[in-house]
This record gives C-alpha cells, sequence and structure tokens, in this order.
C-alpha cells in the first residue's frame, strides 16, 4: 500500500475542541513550574527516553534473509504465478525451493 502524500491543503485552519488538552489558562500558567522542580520526574523521563533510543526499531533480523537476484523467467511463467493473485513471488520461491530439496535427495 502505498503511503498518501501530505497535503496542508486538506487541513482546515478551524481551531479543534480538544477536551483532553485544553488552552491553557493564565491561571495555569501562574501556577506551573519547570520540569527541574520536580528531580525524580525529570530523571524517569530522561531514563525512559534513553531506553526508547537504544531499542531496535523495525522488523527483527532474519536468520536466513532472502537474497534479492535478477531473474529472467519465460513471460508464461511468470503469468501463470501471477494469475493467482498477490505472492506470486513467494510462490515462485516455494516451487524452487522443493526443486531443490528433491535434487539434493536424488544425488545424496
Amino acid at each position: 500500500m502505498k503511503k498518501k502524500k501530505y497535503d496542508p491543503a486538506d487541513y482546515s485552519d478551524a481551531p479543534i475542541d480538544d477536551p483532553d488538552n485544553p488552552e491553557w489558562t493564565e491561571e495555569m500558567f501562574r501556577r506551573a513550574k519547570p520540569l527541574s522542580a520536580y528531580p525524580e520526574l525529570h530523571k524517569a523521563i530522561l531514563e525512559a527516553a534513553e531506553e526508547l533510543r537504544a531499542r531496535k526499531r523495525g522488523r527483527p533480523k532474519l536468520e536466513r534473509p532472502k537474497v534479492q537476484v535478477t531473474l529472467r523467467l519465460d513471460a508464461d511463467v511468470v503469468s501463470g504465478f501471477k494469475e493467482d493473485g498477490p505472492g506470486w513471488q513467494g510462490r515462485i520461491n516455494a516451487t524452487l525451493k522443493k526443486a531443490v530439496k528433491r535434487r539434493a535427495k536424488r544425488t545424496a
């Protein structure tokens, strides 16, 4: 699936009413304290941020990753696999894998 491009024209400039994040009042600003006033919380936030940075992102590495190759096949072979729908490359891989196993059994 293609990712939709961001287009600012899709969004209006109308104010958003968000009860979970109300606009601050003068009283809220007056009572606000800096994060440094809460050293335990500040330390916990910094540790959590460091933990997030240290995490590996994305899919875990495969034990046996696939190798990308360029392979020229007859058009009727490719169209035959494509007729069965998405996943045709995986089906070609499975068919070739079976052929390699059969060949290994014959030579063993």
